[in-house]
């Protein structure tokens, strides 16, 4: 049991701003982290469909209402994802070598693409709570969407080959125990899947659809461009499949 609550610190200070008790970064620690981290969504999710019952309960405007969502998020994670996303969006639009994108990856300078994509990111996100926020079903879809992410982003991290033999992911790959987080993290998803079809079936089956077309996508990207997964695109693919998931229904909810 100490394992385990060790492990759920570990896993809420690396990804989130949410204070916790410290705990030492041992493997032991880390070993069940993985097992802990779509429990961060939880949180964006419930704070996210408290944002919208205040903003319905209270009749605020829309625009303000969905630039809370946004910046949920953000405030929860602390933009950790959304720096992934930035430098990825730095390295591919590079057009380099493999080595070269790589070491895009790890420059800690935003380019010109880090800063379009950035605009174009919260963009899309403002865009898509601005068409949901009032349909409450199709948030409530989207709050169980921000774990399914995470589930998947976990099991990109121990399946996926990585790009580097040293780096977060691979670190952390190298802590964890694989086979066991594997199936919790699998197991989790086949029972978001079921809550989502359950709170709305066609909302629940695009959305975590989205979600696995981006994962193959990640996979894809991953491997033809970078050989393996690292933090950073980890963090990308994080942010792609949660506005994917987001566009999806905001379009869905329409005619919901």
């Amino acid at each position: 049991m100490k394992s385990l609550w060790n492990s759920f610190k570990v896993a809420f200070a690396m990804f989130s701003k949410i204070p916790v008790p410290q705990a030492d970064w041992t493997k032991e620690n880390m070993k069940y982290m993985f097992c802990f981290f779509p429990f961060i969504g939880t949180v964006i999710g419930g704070l996210t469909m408290a944002a919208v019952y205040l903003g319905q309960r209270f009749s605020f405007d829309k625009s303000f209402t969905a630039v809370v969502l946004v910046l949920i998020p953000v405030l929860v994670t602390g933009g950790i994802h959304v720096d992934g996303l930035l430098d990825t969006s730095d390295a591919m639009s590079s057009w380099q070598e493999r080595s070269r994108r790589l070491e895009i990856l790890k420059d800690s300078n935003a380019g010109a693409f880090a800063v379009i994509t950035a605009g174009v990111y919260f963009l899309a996100w403002f865009g898509a709570y601005s068409q949901m926020w009032e349909n409450f079903t199709a948030v409530t879809v989207m709050a169980a969407g921000f774990m399914v992410s995470r589930c998947l982003s976990g099991i990109g991290v121990i399946l996926f080959p990585k790009a580097k033999a040293e780096g977060t992911v691979a670190e952390f790959s190298r802590k964890s125990a694989d086979t066991a987080v594997r199936n919790v993290l699998v197991v989790f998803l086949v029972l978001l899947f079921c809550l989502m079809v359950w709170i709305q079936p066609v909302m629940g089956t695009v959305a975590f659809a989205v979600a696995l077309l981006v994962f193959a996508y990640y996979y894809h990207m991953a491997m033809k461009y970078f050989g393996g997964t690292t933090g950073d695109l980890s963090g990308c693919f994080l942010c792609l499949c949660e506005v994917g998931m987001a566009l999806a229904l905001a379009v869905v909810s329409n005619f919901c």
